[in-house]
């Protein structure tokens, strides 16, 4: 006998999109960080009430959202854009590129922990 499974709410994902298959906003990337910008959850469904309550505890990336609600990426961004567009979430770009460290340097790093090995 398997073990029994975790009760999930069998909500089709077009219905927690109000049917739309697309956000509002072309700003998400799996790891653009969002971030609580209201604590007012009145007139939110639950879907978006879980994402300010993950929110409230610091910055998440679109990604980290989709896997705690266990929602299609693309479901989470709309559900996002429509948190961004009534000013309930704001987001932040992930690291720039020129914080990154060089190619170069990660391959001398390898190349030296490979040596010791």
């Amino acid at each position: 006998m398997s073990p029994p499974r975790p009760e999930r709410a069998l909500v089709r994902p077009h219905v927690v999109t109000g049917g739309r298959a697309h956000p509002t906003r072309n700003i998400f990337d799996l790891v653009t960080l969002v971030l609580a910008g209201r604590t007012q959850l009145t007139g939110l469904s639950p879907e978006k009430r879980r994402v300010m309550e993950l929110c409230q505890g610091g910055a998440l990336s679109v990604a980290e959202v989709a896997a705690h609600l266990a929602l299609p990426v693309s479901v989470t961004k709309v559900l996002l854009s429509d948190l961004v567009d009534s000013g309930h979430v704001v987001t932040r770009a992930s690291a720039a590129e020129a914080d990154l460290p060089a190619d170069h340097l990660l391959r001398e790093v390898l190349d030296g922990l490979r040596a010791r090995l």
